[in-house]
């Protein structure tokens, strides 16, 4: 029920609230253009891309896990499913939806119906601040690596694909 009537706030205030309950004091920041890539992010803060926080969600056996990936990197899938320890796949538009309560392109790395796994890309700890979206592709918020892993019990690790 509880779940039900915060879903009837908007998708940046329902991520405003799971920050404040988290005890960040980030602002969820709305830009005029898109920031639905790292790139389009990048550009709209005024940071570089490697700062930008990619919230990619893929199904490890069946089952939610989110990848919090430097928007400099790619995603090594081979890495991720042996981190979560079962085979990787794809999450689509409607289980994206389903897991997280929020829509590709804006999804979050908080406030979700139910906790997900979380693995964080270790290079987003070489920053001061980064910047994750927060719930539409023109929301975003700053927050420093060290807090994003605290309010996602994220487990840092090595996520990206080998540049060779």
């Amino acid at each position: 029920m509880a779940f039900e009537m915060e879903q009837r706030r908007s998708a940046p205030d329902r991520v405003q609230a799971a920050l404040t309950s988290a005890g960040v004091a980030a602002r969820v920041e709305e830009f005029p253009s898109s920031t639905r890539t790292a790139q389009e992010a990048a550009a709209a803060v005024g940071s570089s891309v490697g700062q930008i926080v990619k919230s990619l969600l893929f199904l490890a056996g069946g089952l939610p896990v989110l990848a919090l990936v430097s928007g400099a990197n790619q995603l090594d899938p081979a890495r991720l499913a042996a981190l979560s320890g079962a085979p990787i796949g794809k999450a689509d538009a409607d289980a994206v939806r389903k897991a997280t309560s929020y829509s590709i392109g804006g999804v979050p790395p908080i406030g979700f119906p139910a906790p997900i796994p979380t693995f964080i890309d270790r290079d987003l700890l070489r920053y001061d601040v980064v910047w994750a979206a927060a719930g539409t592709p023109r929301h975003v918020f700053p927050i420093a690596p060290q807090d994003l892993v605290r309010i996602t019990g994220g487990r840092v690790a090595e996520l990206a694909k080998d540049q060779g």
